[in-house]
């Protein structure tokens, strides 16, 4: 079956290929130790050096409450997090790494961004710029044709 003149495998090798690319990020989160889910949270943390709350993290990345807070309740029983009360919200509470998961992020985060950057300049000027500009087509026309969105 096809859309226009788009070809099913076409589109089957889109989902190949986007299933793969977050295979490699749980991959290589795996072989440190950590889930890629995890890794996401530490991202977040490490780059609001003046912390965040459970609910940017979910906003950020899209995650359910729940993981974020399983993440979260891990983090601190491992002593990398601490919790604080929000003066402006008491509902809330504010997350910051701890020095130890300061050292944890700060060993993980710049590493994976080395990594990504090596990706990057692996595939080109032409290459990076193709990638980016065609996943923003991707939203854009998704978007437009899905109305409810």
């Amino acid at each position: 079956m096809m859309y226009g003149s788009i070809p099913d495998v076409e589109l089957r090798r889109f989902y190949s290929l986007w299933r793969d690319m977050a295979l490699v990020y749980d991959e290589w989160s795996k072989a440190r130790g950590i889930s890629d889910s995890a890794v996401l949270v530490l991202h977040s943390l490490y780059y609001e050096r003046g912390g965040c709350t459970q609910k940017m993290i979910c906003d950020k990345w899209l995650f359910p409450k729940q993981m974020v807070n399983s993440i979260l309740k891990d983090f601190e029983r491992r002593g990398l997090i601490e919790f604080s009360t929000l003066e402006s919200d008491r509902r809330n509470k504010l997350v910051r790494l701890t020095p130890a998961g300061d050292d944890l992020a700060g060993s993980l985060i710049p590493e994976l961004s080395r990594l990504e950057r090596f990706v990057m300049e692996k595939m080109g000027e032409e290459g990076r710029r193709g990638l980016i500009e065609g996943m923003a087509l991707f939203v854009k026309y998704f978007r437009e044709g899905s109305p409810e969105l």
